[in-house]
């Protein structure tokens, strides 16, 4: 069955990113932002599955089942952080994007600050931070294709085929219409699985609502319907998050993507929506299978899920129907897909702006298209050998992409809402440097895992990365408000 479904998912997504060559793509601003040109409806959903990736039905369900309740909170925060930044200050961001014609977020944080070697490093950081997340999208449909039989390296070249095929076919306008697509697919799967889970899955054993909840209550893990995160534990996975939707390239892109305000508008309000049904699907469905798993399955079985969080959907697909197994499981890869190919696109277009074109007066647009697809191609295949290492789980390796990011967040909030001067220039750059060569060192040094779970003199450590590099942005206004307050004293 799921050969099948397979073969029609990625059929008809070849279809509509060749259609969508129909739409116009003659310049860099419509092969990487469209010109400014998409509706309210493609905007929305091509923000929705960017954002949700292959994290969610494979990370969260996982975490969900593992540690229970406290990850809706951890998922509920970002949504409303997201929601909030698209609210407060993505309209800002929008106006300014047309004004200035900028393209990617690196050339925006260049431009607000007046200096262009902050974009070229801004850039490099994109290239570096960026790859574990691009990995751990690969990572989840390599683990799909070895939960059904066939080789993780195989995944690993069915899922780096697509990502460059469908990139390069059109730019974002293929990647937006294969996101709605994919979108669509994403959130009717979950849908249907959890009817059937609730259905049928739990009556097969005789589990109604208030035995699933008592089975929670009393699981070997302790009170899943409790916090059973520490708060350590739960600031430093929170704080990245809840900063993503400044500090992630190919997040902040869509925001100057809609055609006019009411396009601008309909995208927040159908994210909103989707995003709060999806992340309660997702939860849920972690949550219920635990109390399932407590009932029906062997307990040594259930307590290596717990260890192998990345394994519980595919465990729990093998008991669905083909049907609905297939298309959760093709789902899952559209996720990453969608995901995957808007990271590579973005961090192409910023190679592209700010490695050529903005640094010399005429680019050449075949030149420009070179340089964009020896980037995609170039970033699939070294996100492709660090998948193929098999590394940390999907979750740690999404957060602590963002965890690199993080230093970019008070440096868009100051920028945007500030004048430039050379002053805050270079105090940007060095507050991006010491943020995520800190981050680095400590990964390198401690592991990946270990960044996130631990803390650094009493504090979480992504939170102390996000506190060091705001202080160091804010000392150049610190010195203009004492002279303004010194001026008045005088």
């Amino acid at each position: 069955m799921f050969p099948i479904v397979f073969t029609l998912y990625i059929v008809f997504g070849t279809i509509i990113a060749l259609l969508s060559r129909r739409l116009g793509v003659k310049t860099t601003a419509d092969y990487f932002v469209a010109s400014y040109r998409l509706g309210g409806f493609l905007a929305s959903m091509t923000y929705a599955a960017t954002t949700y990736s292959a994290f969610m039905m494979l990370g969260l369900v996982g975490y969900s089942y593992a540690t229970g309740v406290a990850s809706l909170g951890f998922e509920l925060i970002y949504l409303v952080a997201t929601v909030g930044f698209l609210t407060l200050v993505g309209p800002r961001m929008w106006r300014l994007a047309r004004e200035r014609k900028w393209i990617t977020p690196s050339e925006m944080l260049s431009d607000l600050y007046a200096w262009r070697p902050l974009g070229i490093s801004i850039a490099l950081i994109y290239m570096i931070s960026l790859i574990p997340y691009t990995a751990a999208q690969l990572k989840g449909i390599s683990e799909v294709a070895s939960s059904l039989g066939l080789s993780y390296e195989v995944g690993v070249v069915i899922a780096s085929i697509v990502l460059i095929t469908w990139i390069i076919l059109a730019g974002i306008w293929s990647v937006a219409t294969t996101d709605a697509y994919q979108g669509i697919l994403m959130i009717s799967s979950a849908i249907a699985l959890i009817v059937w889970t609730a259905a049928f899955l739990l009556p097969s054993k005789g589990i109604d609502l208030a035995k699933a909840i008592n089975n929670l209550v009393n699981s070997s893990s302790g009170n899943l319907l409790d916090l059973t995160w520490s708060p350590e534990f739960f600031i430093s996975m929170s704080t990245p998050w809840i900063f993503f939707a400044i500090t992630n390239p190919h997040v902040v892109q869509r925001i100057y993507m809609p055609r006019d305000e009411r396009s601008y508008k309909v995208m927040v309000k159908y994210f909103a929506f989707y995003g709060f049904t999806y992340t309660l699907i997702t939860v849920s469905l972690g949550l219920l299978f635990r109390a399932y798993a407590s009932t029906a399955i062997d307990p040594m079985i259930e307590h290596a899920l717990v260890r192998e969080r990345d394994s519980v959907t595919p465990t729990f697909l093998k008991l669905a129907h083909p049907l609905i197994a297939s298309v959760v499981y093709t789902s899952i890869i559209a996720a990453a897909i969608s995901t995957a190919n808007s990271i590579v696109l973005t961090v192409a277009s910023s190679i592209t702006r700010d490695l050529y074109e903005r640094r010399i007066s005429v680019p050449n647009q075949r030149v420009s298209r070179a340089v964009t697809t020896i980037s995609i191609v170039s970033l699939t295949i070294v996100a492709a050998l660090a998948t193929y290492y098999r590394p940390a789980f999907i979750v740690d390796l999404s957060v602590l992409s963002s965890v690199m990011l993080i230093p970019l967040a008070p440096i868009t909030i100051i920028g945007v809402y500030s004048k430039p001067s050379r002053a805050k220039s270079y105090f940007a750059l060095t507050s991006l440097l010491v943020g995520c060569g800190l981050t680095m060192a400590l990964a390198i040094i401690k592991g990946p895992i270990r960044v996130l779970r631990e803390t650094l003199m009493g504090i979480p450590i992504s939170l102390l990365i996000l506190v060091i590099s705001t202080i160091i942005m804010l000392l150049p206004l610190l010195k203009q408000w004492l002279n303004v307050f010194h001026s008045k004293l005088s």
